[in-house]
């Protein structure tokens, strides 16, 4: 509670944060936190199929994990903005949510329509209203960055987002699969940890040990 964590690497990043949806609705002895969800759709990423099939895996009922998940979908980086800055409040408080996440966070922010400085201002004070947001709310705000085509736009506001996060996590291919990634925390040990790709073969498997 408290902190504000960005997410980012590969495409792996989305179906986790839709796990995190589920998993925060768990009740606190099964290590969740008992709490309806918002989440801010600024890629369009937000998969229906997808939660409904994890939460079957959870044995939980997908009708009743969905009904408590709140999607605001932006399409421009104008509507974002006035999400988080205008509506975001009101909407924890409305629906008692200890858990926010901000999808694609950026991608809105480098279209080609929206100019350079602009964005990189506004995204400077979107991240850093979203750090003050989550440190006096009491909630987990976890903003999700999918890799993209190097720019000098998206490294600036990578690194922005990166600057403001007190957590970060970052998944990354790895030799036999994809690599999870601490990279900044404010009390846990940094480390890594691999874990297989569905794809990886048995005799693979053993020649990597």
């Amino acid at each position: 509670m408290g902190d504000f964590a960005l997410l980012y690497g590969i495409s792996a990043i989305l179906p986790l944060s839709s796990l995190l949806c589920i998993r925060a609705q768990l009740p606190n002895q099964l290590g969740g936190l008992g709490t309806n969800v918002v989440f801010v759709d600024g890629g369009n990423t937000f998969r229906l199929y997808e939660v409904s099939r994890i939460a079957q895996i959870h044995q939980l009922d997908p009708r009743q994990v969905l009904k408590r998940i709140y999607i605001s979908r932006a399409f421009t980086a104008h509507q974002l903005t006035s999400i988080v800055f205008e509506r975001l409040k009101d909407t924890i408080d409305k629906f008692n949510s200890k858990l926010v996440v901000i999808s694609d966070i950026a991608g809105l922010y480098l279209d080609k329509d929206v100019q350079a400085e602009e964005a990189k201002r506004v995204f400077s004070q979107l991240v850093a209203y979203l750090s003050t947001f989550a440190e006096e709310n009491q909630l987990a705000t976890i903003a999700t960055y999918p890799l993209r085509h190097c720019s000098r736009r998206n490294s600036f506001l990578h690194a922005l987002a990166y600057a403001r996060a007190n957590v970060v996590i970052s998944i990354r291919p790895s030799k036999y699969g994809q690599e999870f990634v601490l990279e900044k925390h404010p009390h846990f040990m940094l480390r890594s940890t691999e874990f297989p790709s569905k794809n990886l073969t048995l005799n693979d498997f053993i020649g990597g040990q």
